[in-house]
């Protein structure tokens, strides 16, 4: 199946995660640690200690799909200094992060609100 990522939520797990995991592991972490429900279509990333490899986890309706990348040489710009265990992100910072940006120093224009023309 194929699976829209377009305005899916995405779940960072802030702290890193022993990429010996799979499925089962991973699912438990989101399941206890994280109190997201699963099943509700967003993406769970994770990252191990030494940075240069993501996991993402999903759900897509007929079982679990898992995505692995691993960097060659450099490391992901993981948010360390954040209050919360659980970072809620949309598709396109998770784009930003894979493709090496430092997402906590991108910051969109500023909305603006009028009352008249």
């Amino acid at each position: 199946m194929a699976m829209n990522f377009e305005n899916v939520p995405v779940y960072l797990h802030r702290a890193p995660v022993d990429f010996r995991k799979q499925i089962n592991g991973l699912s438990l972490i989101v399941d206890q640690a994280m109190g997201v429900p699963i099943f509700d279509g967003g993406l769970f990333v994770f990252c191990n200690k030494r940075r240069d490899k993501i996991k993402v986890l999903y759900w897509d309706t007929t079982g679990f799909c898992l995505w692995h990348k691993r960097l060659e040489r450099d490391k992901f710009i993981w948010p360390k200094k954040h209050d919360e265990a659980v970072i809620n992100w949309n598709t396109e910072q998770l784009n930003w992060l894979l493709r090496g940006f430092n997402v906590s120093h991108i910051t969109p224009h500023k909305p603006l609100k009028y009352n008249a023309i």
